[in-house]
């Protein structure tokens, strides 16, 4: 991996190296706190990795800063009054980063790949749609099995990501190693662990607003580390900086920061189905695993770790959103009540549970805190730290009792929620199945009206936060650091960092 670092010889190289090319191109360099896992809009799951999918993957649909839902390779859409039918209208002239046109054919062929797929992780965004006509080059129609509320919000993000037809039959499951979209940046090259590089697309549909001629993503995991190269010039951005480093950030005379509430969450999985790990009393009995959730202070983690400066929770969404369940405030941390729990429940302490957490400062702080608490009601939270990607994979395998685990957010909250609690769920890591929270997730998604759908939140959520496999714990602010040389920078709800539009000085 590379070692970005302040001052010394291998920053002083670094400098040396982008001043000699100032004259031929301007390079915007991006610190990430992770790796993004594959490039592939179909197969990914990070953050980080819509991060990148930003530059290079325009989507038919974006949001703007009041999470209404814009333009971008598609002009418009039309809903039958059914609900069954949804006809969305193209943008014309547009191509892919290897000269294809990007019609309505690469929009079938892409949405019906991310619909069956195997591995697909956009499967369940798109589980509505039964069909796709291709009406002319420029028209296609979604026909669904029943009305589908999120559909439009879903193809804000990765599912509405359009990919070259001709490149992904080419590279089969090689695809995701050298992506092609529709995106102002074509990907370059990659180095895992060391950097993502992109360059400016002539043909972009938008390029009299690409001014920066090439974006380097370079993941350093260490948040420290992050922004001592930011301030040192090694780097012009940075995301998710600490809430402990604002106070640093402000002062610097040459730094900017944007803050946003995040749109997800950040919580704790727990395995109560898939596989032998999910067999103790945490993953057997609902019981013990509210005694958890009660062992846990909130407003306490988010001073002792965040200065106060995150927001405390427990559901899928922040108290501050629309979507937010008022039946069911903030859970208080109750130790006394957690003990009575453990003990009607039987079980011996102190519980003994594999603690899965991501490789990262502040996350392994949080755990820390969280391992002191939970100590106080009888459990004894075994730490096991592990790279990102790997603890995605032993999730998904089952070999973990709980992980810390972050959701980055949808404008629709049904992408916070579906994909984690449904039976079958690709993100479903605890293998939670409950015939009564499926029918209401079910309405929640087919309902017309906001009040219905909200009425079928508060079904689920009776179950869900009672019995289901997620503690909710905090949201984040989200926070992107710059130098001051960055123009035109604005940041949206979702946490992404978009680049049409900004300069570098």
């Amino acid at each position: 991996m590379r070692n970005y670092l302040i001052a010394g010889t291998v920053g002083a190289l670094a400098l040396a190296m982008t001043a000699g090319s100032a004259s031929a191109e301007s390079t915007l360099r991006i610190g990430l706190a992770e790796d993004p896992d594959i490039l592939d809009p179909t197969m990914a799951r990070t953050y980080v990795g819509r991060i990148v999918f930003a530059s290079i993957c325009d989507k038919l649909f974006d949001i703007d800063e009041d999470l209404n839902i814009v333009p971008q390779l598609a002009l418009g859409h039309e809903v039958s009054d059914d609900g069954l039918t949804v006809t969305i209208n193209l943008r014309d002239g547009v191509v892919f980063h290897d000269g294809t046109p990007m019609d309505a054919e690469a929009v079938k062929y892409t949405l019906d790949r991310h619909r069956t797929m195997d591995g697909s992780f956009r499967r369940a965004e798109l589980t509505a749609i039964d069909s796709i006509d291709v009406v002319d080059d420029l028209t296609v129609q979604l026909n669904l099995s029943s009305p589908f509320a999120p559909l439009v919000a879903a193809l804000t993000d990765r599912s509405g990501m359009i990919v070259s037809p001709q490149a992904a039959e080419e590279l089969g499951e090689d695809f995701g190693t050298a992506p092609v979209c529709a995106g102002p940046y074509r990907f370059v090259d990659r180095v895992p662990q060391d950097r993502i590089e992109v360059e400016r697309f002539d043909d972009y549909w938008n390029a009299e607003n690409v001014h920066i001629d090439r974006i380097v993503y370079v993941p350093i995991e260490d948040s420290t580390v992050r922004l001592a190269n930011l301030q040192s010039g090694d780097l012009e951005m940075m995301e998710r900086a600490l809430a402990t480093d604002i106070p640093e950030i402000r002062a610097a005379d040459h730094l900017e920061l944007a803050i946003v509430t995040e749109l997800g969450y950040q919580g704790m999985t727990i395995n109560v189905a898939n596989g032998p790990d999910a067999e103790n009393p945490l993953g057997q009995d609902a019981n013990i695993r509210q005694a958890l959730n009660l062992a846990i202070d909130r407003d306490a983690l988010n001073q002792v770790v965040f200065n106060g400066e995150f927001f405390p929770g427990s559901q899928w969404v922040s108290p501050e959103n629309p979507w937010f369940l008022d039946e069911f405030p903030v859970t208080g941390r109750d130790v006394e009540r957690a003990r009575e729990l453990i003990e009607e429940a039987g079980v011996e302490t102190p519980i003994e549970v594999d603690f899965m957490v991501p490789n990262n400062p502040e996350v392994r702080q949080v755990a820390e805190v969280i391992q002191a608490m939970a100590s106080e009601a009888g459990f004894d939270m075994q730490i096991r730290v592990v790279e990102f990607a790997t603890g995605l994979s032993e999730a998904e395998a089952g070999r973990y009792q709980a992980f810390m685990l972050a959701w980055s957010g949808r404008p629709d909250p049904d992408g916070n929620i579906y994909s984690f609690a449904a039976t079958g769920g690709p993100l479903n890591y605890g293998h939670f199945s409950s015939e009564e929270t499926d029918a209401a997730l079910d309405d929640a998604r087919t309902a017309t009206t906001f009040e219905d759908r909200k009425e079928a939140y508060q079904r689920f959520a009776d179950i869900w936060l009672n019995e289901g496999s997620v503690l909710y714990l905090y949201h984040r602010a989200m926070m992107i650091a710059h130098t001051d040389r960055l123009k035109g920078y604005e940041q949206m709800p979702d946490g992404l960092i978009r680049v049409v539009g900004i300069e570098l000085d």
